[in-house]
């Protein structure tokens, strides 16, 4: 093994592990701690962490064991597994982070405009049908992976696995259909509800803004703070529990609210807000990372069915194995579980 192989075997390696400490983690910290606690999210993050821990351990791990090898040495048995799994987790983790990016995005705007009330997607049954849809799609195309493929070279020291199918012509079309319908459907519909995270976060941030630099709004609000505190003060006292009962709080433009019931309640709808948005961020970050790591890896497909490269191959199934090692920390940090809780209990 020359210098080349060697670094690129150990960057293989590096990101098999980073892959598998990451989604682990997440699926670890995205466990409800009862049976009454389960929440959409938390299912679809587990989900997300098995597609690519499926990657991780049947396709990274001996990807990675053959570079250091120099050759494929897990015979053709393995190389139609390894071939069926890298498609079936591929396409599972696609179809988990367009739901993903879709349940965010219900949750942001029902947040900014209805206080955090329950959406669609809340539903377990819902998301319990669409998930396993999802597996369905990618068994059904992961399949025939499994039966068309070989290990070719020129010797033993220099065997791969690839994918043949015996008639070009029907190889070309199942790639198409499923690229069509398993890579590019899904990407689109993460980029079409990405934007509109990003549009929605972008007008809520300009109207906050503006109410907080309209001077006659600050003024009138002052005036009325002012005339408020003077009545309280002529007013007879109130009894405790109708103090207690309520509060002023600030809505999502900035504006005060007079509440009829207890503060702590705006207190944690604000929270809820807060959560909501970082999350959405989070989304919009991992499909920054999805659409460079997916759009090259979907060319790049592309490209092999055209023409076949065995370095065009490599570089995708980088690419892909880059997008498995990177998400689970963005999404951990969106939703504020990247540290121990433990850690932060002591």
């Amino acid at each position: 093994m020359d210098a080349e192989e060697l670094i690129e075997s150990v960057i293989r390696a590096l990101m098999f592990i980073a892959g598998v400490l990451g989604n682990n983690w997440l699926a670890i910290r995205s466990m409800p701690t009862t049976k009454a606690a389960v929440r959409t999210n938390e299912i679809l993050f587990i989900n997300l962490a098995l597609s690519n821990l499926i990657t991780n351990y049947l396709v990274d791990l001996p990807d990675t064991m053959a570079d250091f090898a120099g050759t494929w040495f897990l015979g053709e048995t393995y190389c139609g597994v390894f071939r069926f799994s890298a498609d079936l987790s591929e396409t599972s983790s696609i179809f988990t982070t367009f739901f993903i990016s879709i349940f965010w995005h219900q949750k942001l705007v029902r947040s900014l405009k209805r206080g955090g009330s329950p959406v669609l997607m809340d539903s377990l049954r819902l998301v319990g049908l669409l998930l396993a849809g999802s597996w369905t799609v990618a068994l059904v195309f992961s399949v025939p992976h499994f039966f068309f493929v070989k290990v070719e070279g020129a010797n033993e020291s220099e065997a791969d696995c690839v994918d043949y199918f015996p008639d070009a012509v029907a190889g070309q079309t199942y790639e198409i259909i499923y690229l069509t319908l398993a890579n590019a459907l899904p990407l689109a519909g993460i980029v079409t509800t990405s934007v509109q995270i990003l549009v929605t976060l972008l007008r809520n941030h300009r109207r906050i803004r503006s109410h907080n630099t309209e001077p006659s709004k600050t003024q009138t609000r002052k005036r009325s703070d002012e005339k408020r505190n003077d009545m309280d003060a002529n007013a007879p006292a109130r009894p405790s529990s109708e103090v207690q009962g309520s509060g002023v709080q600030m809505d999502q433009a900035g504006q005060q609210v007079i509440l009829s019931g207890p503060p702590q309640r705006a207190v944690t709808v604000k929270s809820s807000s807060n959560i909501q948005v970082r999350a959405a961020k989070s989304v919009v970050a991992v499909a920054t990372v999805f659409l460079v790591c997916w759009l090259t890896h979907l060319l790049l497909r592309i490209t092999s069915n055209i023409h076949t490269s065995s370095l065009v191959v490599e570089v995708a199934s980088y690419i892909a194995a880059s997008y498995t090692c990177i998400i689970p920390y963005i999404f951990l940090y969106g939703v504020k579980k990247l540290s121990c809780s433990c850690i932060n209990n002591t």
